[in-house]
């Protein structure tokens, strides 16, 4: 499953996506995105996760259209945005990224977060786009339980995926089992705990032990762990770093102690509580 960067999972409509990618939250739109891009698809990425949001979908088109990487080698995923779930705009929405990126479609399409008396509405438009051809799979992110239930209704189109703040602090075990039983794949975001979680003295011990760095170790945790992982960077040391965690494994005790270490500890926004 996991022999190199190319390694994918597949997902519940039978389409392949990387297990590893590269994440561009808050990465500038201009040269800071492009520079980024271009860095992991030399790299060997050949996933890259954006947002309407993030305001950098134009950059990142740029950098995989220059990369003279064959388009349908790369995995693109980009996310609908909160305004566009409560004005109603999701069609119009998911031309626009697609403007943005100059691209035909996307791969994978998501709900950027479970807005309140919106996102049921929204996955029906999401479902009629995916018919549509223009995105290979669509997802969401951000949602827990009770939102996934909320949209898995009978003759409904199940989320491929569901992407959401995942890492040593925050596994978050009910979501992650009922992914797993339902088929969704959950894809971690913040898989480094913006760097804070790193620290940790279990996991310095385990990375001195298999001569590799803790976000090396955290990243081979979450994929042994069987979820999607797209760390971020704009430096180009790390974002190698980041990709060379396929030339060793992590043992049971190894898997036991980091599993030990989850506080239910968020970074980001808990999703019941969206204020944006």
């Amino acid at each position: 499953m996991l022999e190199d960067i190319r390694a994918c999972t597949t997902l519940n409509n039978n389409v392949k996506m990387p297990w590893l990618g590269f994440g561009t939250f808050r990465i500038a739109e201009g040269e800071e995105a492009y520079q980024s891009v271009r860095h992991a698809l030399d790299a060997g990425y050949r996933s890259v996760d954006t947002a309407s949001m993030y305001g950098n979908e134009i950059s990142i088109g740029r950098a995989v259209r220059d990369s003279g990487i064959p388009r349908g080698e790369i995995f693109i995923t980009t996310k609908l945005r909160n305004e566009d779930q409560r004005s109603g705009r999701v069609f119009q929405a998911f031309e626009e990224s697609l403007e943005q990126l100059q691209m035909d479609y996307v791969d994978l399409y998501l709900v950027h977060w479970p807005v309140p008396g919106k996102y049921v509405d929204t996955w029906a438009a999401m479902q009629d786009i995916y018919r549509t051809g223009k995105t290979r799979a669509i997802g969401v992110s951000n949602f827990l339980v009770h939102h996934l239930q909320a949209i898995m209704t009978p003759g409904a189109v199940a989320p491929a995926v569901d992407q959401v703040e995942f890492h040593p602090l925050l596994q978050s075990p009910d979501l992650y089992a009922f992914c797993r039983q339902q088929g969704i794949q959950l894809e971690a975001w913040a898989p480094l705990m913006k760097g804070q979680g790193l620290i940790h003295p279990v996991i310095q011990e385990i990375a001195a032990r298999h001569h590799k760095t803790a976000a090396q170790v955290v990243i081979r945790w979450e994929l042994q762990k069987g979820v999607v992982t797209i760390p971020k960077s704009v430096q180009k040391e790390r974002i190698y770093a980041n990709r060379d965690v396929f030339d060793f494994s992590l043992d049971e005790e190894d898997m036991r102690r980091i599993a030990e270490l989850d506080q239910n500890h968020r970074y980001g926004t808990h999703p019941d509580n969206i204020g944006f």
